[in-house]
C-alpha cells in the first residue's frame, strides 16, 4: 500500500528505517527489531518521525511527511486503505486535503466517514455522477431503484444544493459529513478483517469494563504483534487477560468448541497459524472432525487441524446409502461404471463401510477416522510424534 521512512527525531545519529506497509505478519518482528536499533517504535507513543512516504495508489499520504507516527498506527491504516476500491481511495485522497490532514491518528479517524463524501474528478458524465452521489448519500439500493434515477438532476441539484472544494483529486461534496475522532490514541479500533485472518478476538484486562479499553486483534499475529496490543490494552499477563469473541472464518462446531473464556490468546494464534493455509473444504471438514472427535480446548483442535489428513470426510452424506453411492461414485477409491447402476447396492456397501471405519455421520456428512493413534491421544501434544515413532516401530516389526 504505501512505504514510510522512519527515524529518530531526538539523534541524527541514528539510521533511518524503511519499511513496507501493511507489514507482513512473518516480518513484523523484524520491522520492530529494526527500529529498536534506533530507538524508535514503542507501542504506545507517536516516536516515529516520518521523514519520506511513498504511497503511489493513495498520494495523500505524503502528507504524512515530517509528522510523528506509532509503526502500529501507520499499519492499521495500512491495512484499512487495502480494503477500499477504488472510488473509495479517491474520496479518502480528497477528504484528506479537504481537511488538511496530515498525521496518522488523524488519517484514522477520517478512514471511518470518508466513504461519506462525494467527490467529483469529472464533470462531462453527469448521468454517473448523480448515480454515484445516490449511492454515497443513500448506501446500497437496488438496481431498478438506480435504473430509475435521473442522475443528471441528481447530480445538478448537487452541485447547486452545497458548496464544493476543489482538491488535486477531484471537487468534494461533504454531505453534512462531521470528522469526529473515532481513534482514542492508546487502543487502536477494529479495522477491516484481511482474507489471511481466521479469527478475530476482543482483549481487555480481566474487570475492566470501559469499551474503549481494549485491544482488537486478528489471528494468526506475530507474537510480538499480540504483546504489543497486550501493552496497549494494560494487560500485564495472559491470567489478567479478558478475550470476548468477535468473529471467524472457522465453523460454527469449531468455534463452539472453543471456550473463550478460558482459552490462551497464544494458544488460539497457535491454532489460527496451523490453520492459515487452509482452503474452505478444509475449514468444512475440521468442523466435522471436530463434530466426532470432540476436542475441548484450542490446544485439542489444533492438533487435529495437524493431523487433518488421517481422517476421511464425505460432505454432504447422511445416510448409509448416500455413504454407498459417495464411496462408489465420487471418492476415487473406485471405478465406477454408469452402466451398472443397476447392479450396485448402495445401502449395504455404506452399513460395511461404516462398521469397517467406525465411522460417524455429523452435521456436515461423514467422518472417519484412520490414524493408529486414539482420538483422545492424538489431541495430545505432539501426536504427530508420536505418531512417527509408532509407525517406525510398526515398521521395524514388518521387517523380522
Amino acid at each position: 500500500m504505501f512505504e514510510a521512512t522512519l527515524k529518530n527525531r531526538s539523534s541524527a545519529h541514528f539510521a533511518p528505517v524503511t519499511i513496507t506497509f501493511p507489514i507482513p505478519e512473518d516480518q513484523y518482528e523484524q520491522a520492530i527489531l529494526a527500529l529498536e536499533k534506533s530507538q524508535i517504535g514503542d507501542a504506545r507513543v507517536q516516536d516515529c518521525l516520518v521523514v519520506d512516504v511513498c504511497a503511489p495508489n493513495c498520494p495523500a499520504l505524503v502528507r504524512m511527511t515530517g509528522t510523528m507516527a506509532n509503526i502500529d498506527e501507520l499499519d492499521w491504516l495500512a491495512r484499512e486503505m487495502e480494503s477500499f476500491d477504488r472510488y473509495e481511495l479517491l474520496q479518502f485522497n480528497a477528504a484528506v486535503e479537504r481537511f488538511g490532514l496530515s498525521a496518522a491518528d488523524e488519517l484514522i479517524d477520517l478512514s471511518f466517514c470518508a466513504r461519506e463524501v462525494t467527490v467529483v474528478s469529472d464533470f462531462n458524465d453527469l448521468e454517473l455522477v448523480g448515480k454515484r452521489h445516490y449511492l454515497t448519500v443513500h448506501g446500497a439500493c437496488d438496481s431498478e431503484e438506480l435504473e430509475n434515477l435521473d442522475g443528471k438532476e441528481t447530480a445538478l441539484a448537487l452541485i447547486s444544493g452545497q458548496p464544493g472544494y476543489v482538491t488535486q483529486f477531484g471537487v468534494v461534496y461533504d454531505n453534512g459529513m462531521k470528522l469526529e475522532q473515532a481513534y482514542d490514541r492508546k487502543h487502536l479500533p477494529q479495522s477491516w478483517m484481511a482474507e489471511n485472518s481466521i479469527l478475530e478476538l476482543k482483549i481487555r484486562a480481566t474487570g475492566e469494563d470501559d469499551p474503549k479499553k481494549q485491544e482488537w486483534v486478528q489471528l494468526p499475529a506475530s507474537r510480538m504483534k499480540l504483546e504489543r496490543a497486550m501493552l496497549r490494552a494494560g494487560i500485564a499477563s495472559c491470567g489478567e487477560m479478558q478475550i470476548l469473541f468477535s468473529g471467524s472464518r472457522f465453523p460454527d462446531a469449531v468455534d463452539c468448541a472453543l471456550d473463550f473464556e478460558h482459552e490462551s490468546l497464544f494458544e488460539l494464534n497457535q491454532l489460527c497459524r496451523a490453520c492459515s493455509n487452509f482452503k474452505e473444504q478444509d475449514f468444512v471438514k475440521l468442523g466435522a472432525v471436530c463434530q466426532m472427535a470432540k476436542p475441548t480446548c484450542a490446544a485439542n483442535i489444533r492438533q487435529l487441524a495437524e493431523n487433518l489428513d488421517q481422517f476421511d470426510f464425505a460432505p454432504n452424506v447422511h445416510t448409509p446409502e448416500e455413504l454407498g453411492k459417495y464411496m462408489i461414485q465420487q471418492s476415487g477409491h473406485y471405478e465406477y461404471d454408469e452402466n451398472l447402476e443397476d447392479f450396485y447396492n448402495y445401502g449395504d456397501y455404506g452399513v460395511k463401510r461404516i462398521l469397517q471405519d467406525n465411522g460417524v455421520f455429523v452435521d456436515r456428512g461423514y467422518v472417519s477416522y484412520h490414524g493408529t493413534l486414539t482420538l483422545e491421544e492424538l489431541m495430545q501434544d505432539d501426536p504427530a510424534e508420536n505418531y512417527q515413532q509408532e509407525q517406525e516401530a510398526k515398521m521395524e516389526g514388518m521387517t523380522w
